[in-house]
Formats: C-alpha cells, structure tokens, sequence
C-alpha cells in the first residue's frame, strides 16, 4: 500500500488509552454491572474478576498481533493475514455487526435517558437515538484529532459519575440483600454474569484496530491494551463494590440510577451515563468505519468506500455507510436484541483474533501461546451463555456473509 493511501499516524499512548476507555466506559459501567449482579449476586466481585482475566488474555493476543502487523482493520486483517480469506472475511462482517449493534444499544439508552427527561411519544426514543448518530458521524468525518479531544472530555464526565455513584454507595447504610441470595447461586449463575462482564470489556480491541494510526504501534498498542484493561477493571471492581452495599434491591433494568434514591445525585450518575454512552458511540463509528476501509481495499466492501479525505485524516464514504448500517439497527428499537447480538458476535470476533495469534511465528511473539489457546477456549465457552434465539440468529447471519463471500471471491479468481 503506497504512503499516501495510508493513514496518518497521530495518536499516542494517552490517547490510545482514551479511546481504548471511551470504548469501554458506557454499557459495561452502568447497565451490565447491575445486570450482572442478578445474576451472581454477592459473587458478582468474582464475576467481575473472571472477566478481567479473559479480557487480559483477548487484549493480549490482539497486542501480539497489532505489534506485528500495524494497519487499519484489527481483526479482518489478522485472519487475512495469518489463517484465510474465509475467516478474515467473517471477522471483519462480525466485527461490523457486533460494533454497529453495541452503538445502536447505546444510542437507545441515551434516547430513552433523553425522553425520560424530556416526554413525548415513545418513537421519539429512536429519534433522539438516530440524531446522536448523526451527529457523532459528522464529528468523526472531521478527523480523528478533533475526535481525541471530545473522548477526553466524555471519559472524564463519565468517570467521575461513577465516582459519584461509588461515593454514594459507601455514605449508604449496608444492607448487603445479596448475601441471602447467594445461596441459591450456581457455577453457572456466575460464569453467565462473567459472561455478560466480558462483553463490557471489548472495547479494548478498538485500540487494535487503531493500528495504522498509532505512533510506535509495536511498543504503544500492547502498553495501550493492558493499560485500558487494568483502568478498567479497578473501576468495575469498585463500582461493583458499591452495589453490594446498597440496601434496596434492582426494581428495573436501567442501570446503576436505579439503585439511588431519587435526587441531585441520581440525576448526576443519569447524566454521566448518557455521556458515557455518547463516548461509546463515538467511538464504535470510527472503529466500524475503519473496518469497513479495510474491506473496501480487500474488494470485500465497495471501492468507494477506501476514499480517503484530502489530508488523509478520515475516510469519509466509510464513516456514512457505518452510520447507515448503525441507523437500520436503531430503527428496530429493540435494546435489550441489539446487545444480545452484538455479544454473540464478538465471541466468535475474539474467538477467530485468539486462532490467528496462534499463527503468529516463534520468533516474532512476545505473548506466549498459552494465553491464546485461554483466550479461544474462554470465548468458545461464554458463548454457550448466550440466549439460544440470538445464538441461532447471529449463526444464520454469519453463514450468509460467508456465503455472500464465497461468491464474490469466485467471481473475482474468474476474472
């Protein structure tokens, strides 16, 4: 690939740990933790752990091959490059998917968010979602400079709210419920809230898929990741923590807000979860659409779609065709199938990212092969936790892509 056709290589350390958190912080921070907790209860520290542990191992394989092959793609570009067309090929359709239906998730919370405070008729959820969209595209079709410096500021908002959370739980009298319901936990009840907890981690692969705009990407992806991980992990642990401790039980799905009692504070943590969110759609549109630049050179997308703008700052006809795809899933308006779907996507997402770092040679690895054989075997194993509907769906979705790709990639050996 010539140099004036690649990206240009901007961000550093601090700003990849930002965008790897700006990922993270927003579905994972104030929805599945309290999800979570119904399911494992007082052992919800533990789920959280677990996750942390197969994240690390997921992030670390996703390390080992940025450093070694820096480029636009993450994944998509790994199975091209170290299994085959077939399984690059799928990843890069899942990645899409997963993504594109984690920022639809997002977009509807903040709608709903919005329309609680605002009123109206309930279609008006999906709208407010759909302008966020747009509005976070046009951002990011401005350049990725402009776009580290709006994530700065959502990841700090949205870090404090859940200091403010945290904070709110430990001034609370202890009433810890969970402990009775602890009792009735199983293996299974834990490892399916660790399950869930994975899925809020993912975001840490953004950085990976980061690789052609990362200076000094073998030594700053992999501290990146770890980094982002280990941030990450402290605040779940101790926003977990502070769930324990509140003395009335989860009366709805709407996050942590539901645990506080109505008031200045309740609506602080409210508004740092809508900023959070925001955070999380800004950055999945300009990792979808680096997916997508990826596969439009691969000839597996459009041409057009690898237009690059004049300083070669952004990817403009990708950023769009991200939205557009993002858009037909929050016109579903269903939240709760958006993130069931985008969790059984990034399984078998991770699951092929774990099977191409093991394709990685002796001699240019630095992350040893028994992390990844962890990495597979944990992501194989979530997904049986995930809801049979979804599972058939997303499979169905997955052979239809290939075959799709199978195709096209005939048509074009003909040629």
């Amino acid at each position: 690939m010539n140099t004036s056709d690649q990206l240009q290589r901007n961000t550093g350390l601090t700003g990849a740990v930002i965008l790897g958190l700006g990922s993270i912080i927003g579905t994972g921070a104030f929805v599945s933790i309290a999800l979570s907790a119904e399911l494992a209860a007082d052992y919800l520290l533990w789920a959280i752990a677990l996750a942390a542990v197969v994240a690390a191992c997921n992030g670390l394989s996703s390390a080992q091959l940025a450093a070694i092959h820096p480029v636009s793609g993450g994944t998509y570009e790994y199975g091209y490059q170290f299994l085959n067309h077939d399984l690059g090929f799928i990843a890069g359709w899942l990645f899409v998917l997963a993504k594109s239906a984690s920022a639809a998730a997002a977009g509807l919370a903040i709608g709903a968010a919005l329309h609680l405070w605002l009123g109206g008729p309930l279609w008006l959820v999906s709208v407010y979602a759909a302008f966020v969209i747009v509005l976070f595209t046009m951002l990011v079709v401005g350049g990725l400079r402009r776009s580290n410096r709006v994530n700065a500021v959502l990841v700090a908002l949205a870090v404090a709210a859940l200091v403010v959370f945290v904070v709110y739980a430990a001034n609370q009298a202890t009433s810890n419920h969970f402990s009775e319901a602890a009792a009735e936990r199983t293996t299974m009840d834990v490892l399916a809230a660790a399950a869930l907890m994975f899925v809020a981690y993912t975001g840490y692969g953004r950085v990976a898929t980061m690789g052609e705009e990362v200076s000094e990407p073998r030594r700053t992806i992999p501290r990146a990741i770890i980094a982002t991980v280990l941030v990450v992990t402290a605040l779940y642990l101790a926003v977990g923590w502070a769930l324990l401790q509140l003395p009335q039980p989860l009366v709805n799905q709407q996050g942590l807000a539901a645990w506080m009692a109505a008031g200045v504070w309740q609506q602080a943590v409210m508004i740092g979860a809508v900023i959070a969110m925001a955070g999380v759609v800004l950055n999945l549109i300009l990792g979808v659409s680096r997916v997508i630049l990826a596969m439009a050179r691969r000839h597996d997308a459009p041409k057009a779609l690898a237009q690059l703008n004049a300083d070669r700052s952004s990817a403009p006809a990708a950023v769009w065709a991200t939205a557009a795809v993002m858009l037909l899933l929050v016109a579903a308006g269903d939240l709760k199938l958006a993130w069931s779907f985008s969790a059984f996507t990034v399984l078998v997402y991770y699951s092929i990212t774990n099977l191409a770092a093991l394709q990685v040679a002796k001699a240019q690895r630095f992350v040893p092969r028994w992390i990844s054989v962890l990495g597979l075997l944990s992501c194989l194993t979530l997904a049986v936790f995930v809801d049979i509907k979804v599972l058939c769906f997303g499979s169905a979705i997955v052979l239809i892509g290939w075959l799709l790709h199978r195709w096209s990639w005939s048509r074009r050996q003909s040629q």
